[in-house]
């Protein structure tokens, strides 16, 4: 018999060789067909009894990715449509989905004949769950073989078993730790943590798995053994009393209750201990048809794993302009940024030339990968000659005629116009013909740079956020005369780099620094009105946000606040800034000189490691302070999140973002925006437009004109419309919407 996806070669010891290889895919991942031809090949090998056992490994350089997450969109878009008509059957329908492939592994685990996963390389959500089904689990012994169960991370979680299976090979400290972080593991590490039998090299992996069933592998798992008990003991023993309250109080502090998923894992692993193995799986199988229905879910599919594939893979690459294949790069400017794009731009095996005013300064800049390499290198996150490869690829130097043959050249010198014009003057006359030239500015309009430059054609903005090596976001900025050429070569780059590019408009703050600064902004505002510090702070983590606008102001420093305000000011007059936060910022800067992290004191003290933080007590004295009981709450962090959103859709409005994929995706990655919410639209749309101009309308009544909606949330409030609804970015012939 012959599958579509899969090879079936049984050996002279009777042993299955299962294959998964699927045609046209780069990476295995499940889908409705694939598991059809799957549980046809289980029913072959149980009811063969020249079969012995079957060893399941990939065709391909990866295990799989798990699930094909559009299964799961396909799967709650019949539940809906059902819904409408028969809601009893819909949630039949929903639970026996959501519980296919949970009991489908089962079916492989309790056939009567041996199963041994080959573990080849990533191995990831389901798949790794039918690996756990599995008798036998072997890994190679390679960097590229990972483990995880990441499903928490796009607001759902294991649902084939995993929260089963996890906690009855390993203690339930490990179990949880895993299941609620998505944490990826080594083979080393899957297999100290009882996960896996066996690690092997890459050439003998089949062999190995082999020689398990012939060296009598027992078809049964542990757990459907009589006498089975827990690693570290049942849940009602010392040892439980000890971890489950704070396993509880961890993710409480953690998540702050936004994540549904993440506390279904708790109670699934909780209450599926206390049962029977199959009454186990039907816990987590009610479990994880409750979550798909969650907004958060939903929100979170779309944004974290759809659209970011999407994005991830060009989704707004003009069409008919051939791929760049770079093989060098040049970087003007080896400061902090500059060399932090060398560094990330020799890590994906691009030769890069770092110029900068002497050889010295261009050799600090390449110090800098140096220093990051080593440090991954101790960390064990990278190997010695991967340290000498990435080195061997930077060159630096102090004359811009080094920058011949480049494909692209990014300027990321100092943030002043009439620097950047020498700049691009001097890069561009070496430039050879096509060669795109890109201004790595955080706030001059690429318009106006590119009026310096001979062709503007192939101006762009390749807009970096900091740490370059830690940030996963670029911002792509188009000048009015940017060509497609130049937006395709930028958007090649960043995927080259393995980054995620949006691609957003000209504007003063292009896209991520206006919400940015919107949220510090609010933050300002609480602190003149006599909101206690420490709960702006705690505030904003409770409504999602990874960090405090206060310490995010003084990471990104206290004086630079200052001098965007005033450079605000002088362009576009004195009122574009308020007098009360130009107050604040002056206050700290002039009169304290609390300019943040870099000097030891701004919103924050700083002191001496290993002491940690602490607000400025200081923060108290410089307005009358508020009750913490007579400060509502639940406002305070709705008032981080509108304000947030109200910029967005004001972005959207004036079409400098025209994708709402890019705008959600965007919020995320470059400053953490509530990711449960999906993003800054959203989180708009999840609440529903009329509702949201509602809640806006009266912060603005309270707190004034920030709040105030937009004329297009306003018409979208009228017609019942989503932004993902106006601004389809699926229509066919590619064009968005008007706002």
């Amino acid at each position: 018999m012959t599958y579509k996806n899969f090879t079936v070669e049984t050996d002279a010891d009777g042993i299955a060789l299962v294959t998964w290889d699927m045609p046209d895919k780069s990476m295995n991942v499940f889908t409705e067909e694939v598991m059809d031809e799957f549980e046809t090949i289980i029913d072959r090998v149980a009811a063969d009894a020249s079969i012995k056992g079957a060893v399941f490994t990939s065709g391909k350089d990866s295990f799989s990715g798990g699930a094909d997450l559009g299964m799961l969109q396909k799967m709650l878009g019949v539940f809906h449509a059902e819904k409408a008509k028969d809601p009893e059957r819909a949630m039949a329908l929903l639970f026996e989905g959501a519980g296919r492939m949970g009991w489908l592994w089962r079916k492989l685990e309790t056939s009567g004949k041996p199963w041994v996963s080959a573990i080849n390389g990533t191995c990831m959500g389901g798949a790794f769950e039918l690996s756990l089904a599995c008798h036998g689990r072997v890994a190679a012994d390679i960097d590229k073989v990972k483990m995880a169960l990441p499903e928490v991370k796009v607001g759902i979680f294991p649902g084939a078993g995993g929260t089963q299976r996890v906690p009855r090979l390993t203690d339930q400290q490990q179990a949880l730790q895993m299941l609620t972080s998505g944490q990826t593991l080594s083979p080393q590490k899957a297999k100290a943590m009882g996960l896996i039998h066996a690690v092997a090299e890459p050439a003998k992996l089949i062999d190995a798995a082999k020689s398990m069933i012939l060296g009598g592998l027992k078809p049964v798992q542990p757990w459907d053994e009589k006498g089975f008990k827990l690693p570290g003991g049942p849940i009602y023993s010392a040892a439980g009393a000890n971890l489950w309250p704070a396993a509880i109080a961890i993710l409480r502090r953690e998540t702050y209750g936004n994540y549904p998923a993440a506390a279904a894992i708790l109670k699934c692993v909780y209450e599926g201990l206390l049962v029977p193995f199959d009454t186990a799986l039907r816990i987590e199988q009610r479990y994880f048809t409750e979550i798909l229905q969650t907004k958060e879910a939903a929100a979170m599919i779309r944004s974290l794993f759809v659209s970011l594939q999407e994005l991830n893979k060009g989704a707004r690459r003009p069409a008919g302009v051939a791929e760049t294949k770079f093989t060098k790069i040049g970087v003007v400017g080896a400061g902090f940024m500059g060399a932090g794009i060398a560094y990330v731009t020799a890590r994906a095996g691009i030769p890069v030339v770092l110029i900068d005013r002497d050889m010295e300064a261009a050799e600090k800049g390449k110090a800098h990968s140096e220093g990051l390499i080593s440090d991954a290198v101790k960390k064990g996150r990278a190997k010695p000659e991967e340290k000498e490869k990435l080195l061997s690829l930077i060159t630096p130097s102090a004359d811009y005629a080094d920058l011949d043959g480049a494909d692209l050249v990014i300027e990321a010198v100092f943030e002043d116009s009439e620097v950047k014009k020498a700049t691009t003057g001097k890069a561009e006359a070496v430039l050879k013909p096509g060669a795109v030239f890109a201004s790595n500015t955080s706030t001059i309009p690429i318009t106006s740079l590119a009026k310096n430059s001979a062709r503007p054609k192939d101006f762009i903005g390749i807009h970096f956020f900091s740490p370059v090596d830690r940030m996963m976001l670029v911002e792509i900025i188009l000048g009015k005369k940017t060509g497609d050429k130049a937006l395709a070569v930028a958007i090649d780059y960043v995927r080259a780099i393995r980054k995620t590019p949006v691609v957003v408009n000209d504007t003063r703050g292009f896209y991520v620094n206006r919400c940015v600064l919107r949220y510090m902004s609010q933050a300002y505002k609480m602190l003149i009105e006599g909101v206690p510090a420490a709960m702006i702070e705690n505030g904003a983590r409770a409504a999602g946000m990874p960090v405090g606008p206060l310490a995010l102001t003084d990471e990104t420093a206290v004086d630079l606040a200052q001098k965007i305000m005033r450079q605000t000011a002088r362009d576009l007059g004195e009122k574009a800034v308020d007098p009360a936060q130009m107050a604040l910022i002056d206050t700290l800067v002039d009169k304290f000189d609390r300019r943040g992290r870099k000097n030891g004191k701004g919103f924050y003290d700083y002191p001496a490691k290993p002491a940690k933080k602490k607000l400025w007590p200081g923060l108290k004295d410089l307005y009358p302070q508020k009750r913490a009981e007579d400060v509502d709450y639940e406002e305070l962090k709705r008032r981080f999140l509108v304000v947030i959103a109200l910029e967005a859709a004001r972005v959207m409005e004036e079409g400098i973002v025209t994708d709402p994929r890019e705008a959600d995706v965007g919020s995320i990655l470059a400053f953490g925006f509530a990711p449960f919410t999906g993003g800054v639209l959203s989180y708009i749309d999840g609440i529903g437009a009329a509702a949201f101009v509602s809640i806006a309308k009266g912060l603005q009544k309270k707190y004034g004109p920030d709040f105030k909606p937009p004329k297009l949330l306003l018409d979208m409030a009228a017609k019942g419309e989503t932004f993902y609804r106006r601004f389809d970015p699926y229509t066919k012939d590619g064009e968005r919407k008007a706002a």
